[in-house]
């Protein structure tokens, strides 16, 4: 298997065995205190087994994971599942946070992130940071409206794979916007 392939599999893991668990977790006890034992499990293994076979933890996975921990833990601790519920409220406004700050202090955080994978031309990479960052305003405000007034079973697949899939449609909506900006590797200088 090729180490990129490899690769991708690893940070596979790394995001989704948390969440995965917490959803197992859920269909078997039905109640989300216990199923957020397994995320906190799932989300403790996946970051060791990221780090032990990348050596290191992608600043993504690192935030959601420590994020499950922490909420995780507020929540068993406490016996309160609203740590839990909240966890994407805080999440995304934190996402939002980083991003919206990032534009009002001159900086674009999406490039820093992405830049390497993307070139694009920076009023692009503003116009991508801008929509991503009310995409996660959005999506904390939904996870609010769900979870206060919802069953618990319909927030738990909101949760997972719901959110998943929301970002999933949201950054297909964006490829129109990334191949029409993408510039072309920058030809190598004639050598002589």
């Amino acid at each position: 298997m090729s180490a990129s392939k490899t690769q991708r599999r690893v940070r596979a893991f790394v995001d989704y065995f948390g969440p995965l668990c917490f959803l197992a977790g859920f269909l078997i006890t039905r109640d989300v205190v216990q199923a957020t034992a397994a995320l906190v499990a799932g989300s403790a293994v996946a970051l060791v087994v990221g780090f032990v076979v990348e050596k290191r933890i992608a600043p993504m996975p690192l935030v959601a994971g420590g994020a499950a921990l922490l909420f995780g833990g507020l929540t068993l601790v406490f016996k309160d599942p609203r740590f839990i519920y909240v966890k994407p409220t805080v999440i995304n406004l934190g996402f939002a946070a980083f991003l919206l700050g990032g534009m009002a202090l001159k900086r674009n955080p999406l490039k820093a992130l992405l830049g390497e994978a993307f070139r694009l031309p920076d009023h692009a990479w503003r116009t991508l940071t801008l929509r991503y960052g009310i995409f996660f305003v959005c999506v904390a405000i939904l996870n609010e409206i769900v979870w206060r007034t919802q069953p618990e079973a319909v927030w738990v697949a909101f949760r997972f794979p719901g959110l998943q899939i929301l970002a999933l449609v949201f950054s297909f909506t964006q490829i129109p916007l990334m191949m029409k900006h993408h510039e072309d590797e920058p030809a190598p200088p004639p050598t002589e």
